[in-house]
């Protein structure tokens, strides 16, 4: 196996000795007595994106589960500006200002817009006005007063990112967020990625799109059976395509 996650070039990151925001180091999860992630190593400096590329199955998902304490039965550190998260209470880690938008999107159907936006609460300063975020997604200003239920997928993954964006959060991780949506609305949300990656929003995305995802990243983690195999900064792309058409078939 090679690992390569510590070779960081000056081109990898957004400028020169960035903070590392979230870090994983020797992470294992399991779903009861399955053993899922193996001994991770990563982490995310402030104010790039980092996409964690690889089939289905092999722990992407796990990953930002295990992050964000929905999995409680883990090993090793996973460290957010410096404090361990692993000890924390569920309620008590998602205050710290980590905001996970699940592959589900998880947003209240029965709600409207509106009223699924001002729920959350704002868990620290920055939090991103209820009127930018009608600015940075017109549709859910068309639609602020529908129910989740009348809200296409598109609509609902979009949501489920503002309602993130309105709280304060420092990093958002994003599972599979173009999963299932029109290829005009997967331009939409990478647009939006885009203009938060240039506002310094620190962004760690799982995503099967590879032709999405790379015009996204800063640098890339590439996670095969539970373990990030290869790791590299965008600027090498090029010279890891062999690599990532054995591992992902792109």
């Amino acid at each position: 196996m090679t690992d390569t996650t510590l070779a960081r070039p000056a081109a990898a990151g957004p400028a020169a000795g960035p903070e590392t925001l979230l870090a994983l180091t020797d992470l294992h999860a399991w779903y009861g007595e399955s053993h899922v992630l193996h001994g991770v190593n990563m982490e995310v400096r402030a104010g790039e994106t980092v996409t964690l590329l690889g089939r289905n199955g092999v722990g992407k998902t796990t990953t930002l589960r295990a992050i964000v304490g929905l999995l409680r039965k883990r090993t090793g550190t996973i460290t957010f500006r410096g404090e361990d998260m692993t000890k924390l209470p569920l309620h008590q880690a998602a205050r710290r200002g980590i905001g996970y938008v699940p592959e589900e999107r998880g947003i209240f159907a029965t709600l409207s817009v509106e009223e699924n936006l001002y729920l959350p609460p704002v868990v620290a300063e920055g939090g991103m006005p209820v009127d930018e975020i009608f600015q940075l997604f017109p549709n859910l200003r068309e639609r602020r007063n529908s129910p989740g239920t009348k809200l296409s997928g598109g609509e609902q993954q979009m949501l489920a990112m503002a309602r993130i964006l309105r709280t304060g959060t420092s990093i958002m991780l994003l599972d599979e967020p173009t999963e299932g949506l029109a290829p005009v609305i997967i331009q939409r949300i990478g647009e939006v990625l885009s203009t938060l990656r240039a506002r310094g929003m620190t962004i760690l995305l799982v995503e099967q799109n590879f032709r999405f995802a790379s015009k996204l990243a800063d640098r890339f983690y590439v996670m095969e059976h539970g373990q990030i195999t290869h790791g590299f900064p965008v600027a090498e792309l090029p010279a890891q395509m062999d690599m990532l058409h054995d591992v992902l078939g792109v």
